[in-house]
């Protein structure tokens, strides 16, 4: 809004100053005769001033044929002036007649000659045309500026009243020399965000309820054997068993909304990062310390001569690390592999397994929330949350995730910018 402001500020003043000048002086030029009219009437008073009183009003006679600038030759006792009026030879002294007209005397000897009445103004007219071509000058320059501004204005209102009406997909379109540019470039940015989390939004609720869906069933279905596990002649060990399924089932909802509450956080908490230096080597030492007790996959970790930093939130990084580990454990026939490098301005920490690869037409769609690989080894394993909330990770970090895999070769690669 500044820019628009300085740019209708700069446009009216150098559209006041031009004009006015170029009118001004056209009209000094062309129009102003007030130094004109005083001019002949200076001569004629010296003229008259060199003849004797009595050719002074022979002479005047023989000039005087313009009824709009009648002359007359008077004694110095028949005018009366102010203290502050002196009449002269050589300087008109005007003096009001009525509205219109007006008397201009000058000295001529021991007399004085007096002219009029006469037309104050005879180029009132001319004036006032002056006058309206001026404001409308004023008004064509300001209308090349506000005419574009507001088809561009009309064009933002149109696109928030269809935004308003859930037209998601709404975006603004102006050229590179519009006055609001920015504020259309922000509107799209806004929308596409918006439209982007009501889409997200929808995904996730179907995928919730179809998550939910199968263990909330499992669970009514066990509710209602519960009886017949409780009877005094039940066997223990299937009431345990029984029991214990239903505490998988909770633990599997449980997983999920963790899940999903880590995944949302992500999206709401964008500005509550505090990031500080974070050494990947030691932080890549103490995850897979952690994770190899779990799995009996030995993994290998290469990491540079020299300790590696990042600009990061070190929780954040440990949890990217941990599902990317986590999921290659779940994948991989004998080796795992975390590798921890520097390339030109960037820090890259890659995971990799030998596992039998992720298809191609599905790692396009692999980082999106609550997709599945259709794998042998996956089966139904999981949410589909661990590479989506990786992705929102290091998008929240300024950093991306990247995927290369074929059969036998998985790698997963977070990259930062050096700091």
């Amino acid at each position: 809004m500044k820019r628009l402001f300085l740019s209708l500020y700069l446009l009216l003043s150098l559209g006041f100053l031009g004009i006015g000048w170029t009118l001004d002086s056209l009209w000094k030029k062309n129009v102003d005769q007030e130094g004109a009219l005083d001019a002949p009437l200076v001569a004629l008073a010296q003229v008259l001033s060199k003849l004797p009183h009595a050719q002074r009003h022979e002479m005047l006679k023989s000039i005087n044929t313009n009824p709009k600038f009648p002359l007359a030759l008077l004694d110095a006792d028949q005018v009366a002036f102010s203290e502050d009026q002196m009449v002269q030879t050589n300087a008109v002294i005007a003096t009001p007649y009525d509205i219109n007209h007006e008397l201009q005397f000058i000295a001529v000897g021991e007399q004085i000659l007096m002219a009029g009445p006469i037309e104050l103004d005879p180029d009132a007219s001319l004036r006032g045309l002056y006058n309206i071509f001026f404001y409308l000058s004023l008004a064509f320059v300001a209308l090349i500026w506000v005419w574009p501004l507001s088809k561009d204005l009309k064009t933002l209102r149109n696109a928030t009243k269809e935004f308003g009406q859930a037209k998601w997909n709404t975006r603004i379109k102006l050229t590179k020399r519009s006055q609001v540019l920015p504020l259309a470039t922000t509107f799209n940015d806004m929308a596409a965000h918006i439209s982007a989390l009501i889409e997200n939004q929808k995904h996730l609720s179907n995928a919730v309820s179809h998550e939910i869906r199968t263990p909330l069933a499992r669970l009514k279905f066990a509710l209602a054997l519960i009886p017949q596990y409780c009877l005094p002649k039940s066997d223990p060990q299937r009431r345990q068993a029984f029991l214990d399924e239903m505490q998988l089932d909770i633990k599997e909802m449980e997983n999920l909304l963790q899940e999903l509450l880590t995944y949302a956080s992500l999206e709401s908490q964008r500005e509550g990062l505090q990031f500080e230096r974070c050494e990947l080597n030691s932080l890549a030492k103490q995850t897979i310390s952690r994770l190899q007790t779990h799995h009996s996959t030995p993994i290998e970790l290469i990491e540079t001569d020299i300790a590696v930093q990042v600009m990061a939130e070190p929780s954040l990084i440990e949890r990217a690390l941990q599902n990317l580990i986590t999921n290659a454990q779940r994948f991989c026939v004998d080796k795992i592999a975390v590798e921890i490098s520097v390339q030109a301005e960037q820090v890259l920490l890659s995971v990799t397994d030998d596992g039998e690869g992720i298809l191609q037409q599905d790692q396009l769609k692999i980082f999106e929330p609550f997709y599945r690989s259709e794998t042998s080894t996956n089966g139904n394993k999981g949410h589909g949350l661990g590479l989506a909330i990786i992705k929102r990770i290091m998008e929240r970090h300024q950093g991306r995730v990247t995927l290369e895999s074929q059969p036998g070769f998985t790698q997963f690669t977070l990259i930062w910018h050096k700091p």
